[in-house]
């Protein structure tokens, strides 16, 4: 999203800084089974980037030396790439905590039937996009068919055990809005899922995560061709909240992506830019041994889109 570069890096946005490295993000391919309009890393069934086994294996050294404790695993879908499940056996089996971020359709594709077993016996937490508890709505942002078959893969986690009480098998699920709006309050938007979602469906899970659209990749390009890219940006500045500073995701994480170049978020990764006061791109085999707390992360305006309101984080709100 080259064109929105110069709007977005140029930026008042506070210096922030890093904590303890606790997390490593690993975008694992763009390849995924839909593309949806809100999608900031453009996934979809015709792309063909995915990490390979080599820059995994590089991931969980990486892990062992920085002492991180949690893996998050992101996409496209990124059960897609063929390594997906060595990784995960490979990580729970060294005692690191492995995040999953489901389109949850994944489930009943063809070939990944037994996906859903696979995550539970690694007890993996999955963390699933549910736009809505609406069909109509969930099919306009994500494809036609979409509703049923997320519905579908809910059902499978809810029979082996995840988000019912009692279990250590832990499902949140994610909202975004259909459009250039922020999201409406987390927990009251919570009760309402889990309310519709039992009485309908049956279907239990463990939290709801609200999250902003980033002005980035396919939803920034809407934005611009509609228009909506200056209102919307203006509407994430007047509604930043200091109070989501210490929460920022990326005061704790860092995001790898398919190629094992680093960045500070999922986000910088789509725009290019590299880690904290890097020029260039910076390999994670340059990092061994590196200091990362405290060092500085790289700002831009679409860390607004983090800090407006109630905040968004990949764990949801964070005020």
């Amino acid at each position: 999203m080259h064109e929105m570069l110069p709007h977005l890096i140029q930026t008042d946005f506070p210096r922030i800084r890093r904590t303890a490295l606790t997390t490593l993000q690993a975008n694992i391919g763009y390849r995924c089974n839909q593309s949806c309009v809100h999608c900031h890393v453009a996934a979809s069934p015709q792309r063909t980037e995915e990490m390979s086994w080599e820059t995994m294996e590089l991931l969980l050294q990486f892990m062992q030396q920085s002492g991180a404790k949690t893996l998050d695993l992101t996409g496209g879908a990124p059960e897609m790439n063929p390594h997906f499940k060595r990784l995960v056996s490979a990580a729970t089996s060294q005692g690191i905590h492995v995040m999953d971020r489901c389109n949850l359709t994944i489930l009943t594709e063809p070939g990944y039937e037994d996906m859903a077993t696979f995550l539970a016996d690694h007890k993996v937490e999955i963390v699933a996009s549910l736009p809505c508890y609406l069909e109509d709505n969930v099919n306009a942002q994500r494809g036609k068919g979409v509703f049923n078959a997320s519905l579908e893969g809910l059902q499978q986690l809810n029979e082996l055990g995840y988000g019912m009480a009692g279990s250590d098998l832990v499902i949140n699920l994610v909202y975004n809005p259909q459009g250039p709006v922020l999201p409406p309050p987390q927990a009251s938007l919570e009760i309402a899922y889990k309310q519709e979602l039992e009485s309908r469906y049956g279907i239990q899970f463990n939290q709801l995560f609200t999250l902003a659209n980033m002005p980035i990749q396919r939803f920034g390009s809407m934005l611009l061709s509609k228009g909506l890219f200056k209102p919307y940006m203006e509407l994430l500045r007047s509604s930043f909240n200091a109070s989501t500073l210490d929460g920022l995701m990326c005061r704790s994480l860092i995001s790898v992506d398919w190629q094992g170049y680093v960045y500070d978020c999922d986000f910088n990764q789509q725009l290019n830019m590299p880690l904290g006061d890097q020029s260039d791109a910076i390999h994670l085999s340059q990092l061994f041994d590196q200091m990362m707390q405290d060092q500085p992360i790289k700002i831009g305006d679409h860390c607004y889109g983090c800090t407006a309101g109630q905040g968004s984080s990949c764990g949801g709100a964070l005020s």
